[in-house]
């Protein structure tokens, strides 16, 4: 079976399970499934700077902060979860192209210095910035807002199934859309600016401008996710906007494979499930967390997603051959 159509039935099988998980599961495994297709959406963003453009940025948690407050606030005032989530997604895609200008005209460790500065600035603005962001306390009481348009329709948020079934209606079609725009001429200039900026400026292509485009589309992401967070946990602090946080989706994404689309899911299901595991048993989790994801990325080098391509498909690719050789 072609690795893209064995593609296809696996990512229909995996919708398929997670439609009807809610069905046969307690209340814990939605809201896990909830939290990692949050994290998946913030690195898949973030692998579209890092494996597409070739641009490593450490302040992505920043516009996932913006995103979170965004949303929070407009449903403080306006109880419309659309409305919210589409506040976050425009307020973190400005976010992007404001401090985007700045950014993209460095390059290499220059580029991730600048982004890691700014995503600090914001961390920052979130701890002093008391009249808006809640300073230390955040925001909290943020509610479940329902779904709709007032007099055409209205479906309740509150119980947990609708809004898992929401994230992922939500997640699925950015997926789908960032899928189609990986395989348009958007993204194989990317790969050209990755492999060359030189000779991709040379040939006359806007590297800046491409540059800037993929770093808005990122910060959208990354935004999209925030804006999931404050109707899933009722609440907005500022570590979400902290450095540590923007490091997730760098370990994410070297975990399942940078090179690889469907990397940054499978790392995120990955990290979040043994982070999860390895809660249960000790105080010291995040040493062995640590340990083990460093451990992870050094045996399977180019991650997870490669090395079962590489490996497995690999060996059961030589396998039919030699099958088909003896017939």
């Amino acid at each position: 079976m072609p690795g893209d159509r064995l593609g296809r039935v696996l990512l229909g099988a995996l919708i398929l399970f997670l439609v009807v998980l809610p069905i046969f599961s307690g209340r814990y495994l939605p809201y896990m499934v909830i939290q990692i297709l949050i994290l998946a959406l913030f690195a898949m963003g973030f692998n579209l700077l890092l494996g597409y453009t070739g641009l490593l940025s450490f302040g992505q948690a920043g516009f996932f902060a913006i995103g979170a407050y965004a949303c929070a606030k407009v449903l403080l005032v306006i109880p419309s979860l659309l409305l919210g989530i589409a506040a976050g997604v425009l307020a973190g895609a400005l976010g992007a192209a404001f401090l985007g200008v700045l950014c993209v005209r460095h390059t290499r460790i220059y580029f991730s210095m600048l982004t890691l500065s700014f995503g600090m600035m914001i961390y920052s603005l979130a701890w002093k910035w008391r009249e808006v962001t809640g300073g230390d306390d955040g925001l909290v009481g943020i509610p479940r807002a329902p779904l709709g348009i007032p007099a055409f329709f209205e479906i309740s948020m509150e119980p947990m199934i609708h809004y898992y079934y929401l994230v992922l209606a939500v997640s699925v079609g950015a997926i789908l859309l960032l899928r189609r725009m990986v395989r348009s001429p958007f993204v194989l200039v990317l790969k050209g600016i990755r492999d060359s900026e030189n000779r991709a400026g040379f040939s006359g292509i806007p590297v800046r401008r491409y540059k800037l485009a993929a770093f808005v589309v990122a910060g959208a992401y990354a935004a999209l996710a925030g804006s999931l967070v404050p109707p899933l946990e009722n609440t907005v602090t500022p570590p979400l906007a902290h450095w540590t946080h923007s490091a997730e989706p760098v370990l994410v994404t070297l975990l399942g494979g940078i090179y690889s689309f469907s990397g940054p899911m499978v790392g995120a299901a990955c990290f979040y499930l043994l982070k999860d595991l390895i809660v249960r048993f000790t105080h010291y989790w995040l040493i062995c967390f640590g340990s083990i994801i460093v451990l992870l990325v050094l045996l399977f080098r180019g991650g997870l997603v490669v090395f079962f391509q590489e490996k497995v498909l690999g060996l059961l690719g030589s396998k039919d051959q030699r099958e088909g050789g003896r017939g």
